[in-house]
């Protein structure tokens, strides 16, 4: 497989990092994913009790994480996360390699992270975010297009339109997130001008990572229309169709407010519910909408070979 300015940036053998999954992204995913030559990233909400301390736990996924690997991984951080000046802090007096930051301006912490030897990937949705966070001192980032599982940006754009216009834009290497799990997506993001890509639902398919069995089995029965974006009114979610999704679609066609989605919604416990406890009549899955291409649980391992053997099979089709 090509090796990129991704690959030299981050002392990673292949171009492909793993999502910072909240609740599910733990020091073993991290480290498989990260020996098998790609990067795993780690979340402080991973395996962390719905009421516990997000600073001690990322301290011990940390710790963890360096027990299982040698090579690079890092940690993702939502800035507009509860308590994120101490989590900021506690990645540089931890001395974490490399920082994925997303939903927030990077220009609050990009600075202080870089001047710690810090390197900071940001996660973008438009041209407009891609500019000010290279104006702002990051060293890539990950155009995310509205496929991909989780809060997406609000114009909503697809990873194939998105990707090129960042690349065209920026000077500093462009990682291609949403709707990618094989060799195919790989291929296709690199010939859009990415450096490399970021994959989460295929990640949540694995054997390694703690999703809930129930989540990981409503992924491989998904179709191709089997997620849906919800609360455009509070930013777009795309999740798996199910019985909560159906409810707040609902409700947003009644034309509900923010405040009642809100509260219906609750807290971050209603994807703790879904994705860690299996349940997913009143839960919700984080999904992207590539689900349709995933049919079977396989090892991190496995999910990275295939990536890499077929690589060739795919340019060679072009040719």
């Amino acid at each position: 497989m090509k090796k990129t300015r991704l690959c030299d940036l981050l002392g990673i053998e292949y171009p492909i990092i793993q999502g910072g999954m909240a609740w599910i992204a733990n020091a073993e995913l991290a480290a498989a994913v990260s020996n098998a030559g790609g990067l795993g990233l780690i979340s402080p909400t991973a395996e962390l009790d719905k009421t516990g301390d997000q600073i001690s736990n990322l301290k011990q996924q940390l710790k963890k994480t360096r027990s299982l690997t040698s090579k690079p991984f890092g940690v993702n951080l939502p800035l507009q996360s509860p308590g994120i000046e101490d989590l900021i802090a506690t990645v540089i007096s931890e001395k974490v390699d490399i920082l994925v930051t997303a939903a927030g301006n990077p220009a609050t912490y990009t600075s202080r992270l870089k001047e710690a030897g810090i390197k900071v990937l940001h996660v973008v949705a438009s041209v407009k975010h891609a500019q000010n966070a290279e104006k702002r001192g990051v060293d890539a980032v990950i155009a995310e297009g509205y496929e991909a599982g989780g809060h997406n940006g609000l114009d909503e754009l697809t990873t194939f339109v998105l990707v090129p216009q960042v690349v065209d834009a920026v000077r500093i290497p462009v990682v291609a997130a949403g709707g990618i799990a094989d060799a195919r997506g790989v291929v296709a993001a690199l010939a859009l001008g990415a450096d490399g890509v970021q994959m989460g639902t295929r990640f949540v398919a694995t054997s390694e990572c703690i999703a809930h069995p129930n989540f990981k089995e409503a992924i491989l029965k998904a179709s191709d229309t089997g997620t849906v974006i919800t609360g455009r009114k509070l930013g777009p979610t795309r999740i798996l169709k199910n019985p909560m999704a159906n409810k707040l679609l609902e409700m947003e066609a009644a034309g509900a407010s923010a405040e009642e989605m809100v509260s219906f919604i609750g807290t971050e416990s209603r994807t703790h519910l879904g994705q860690v406890e299996g349940d997913l009549v009143n839960g919700q899955g984080y999904c992207g909408s590539v689900a349709g291409m995933i049919k079977e649980v396989q090892s991190v391992s496995e999910v990275m070979r295939g990536i890499i053997e077929n690589y060739r099979a795919v340019l060679a089709r072009l040719k």
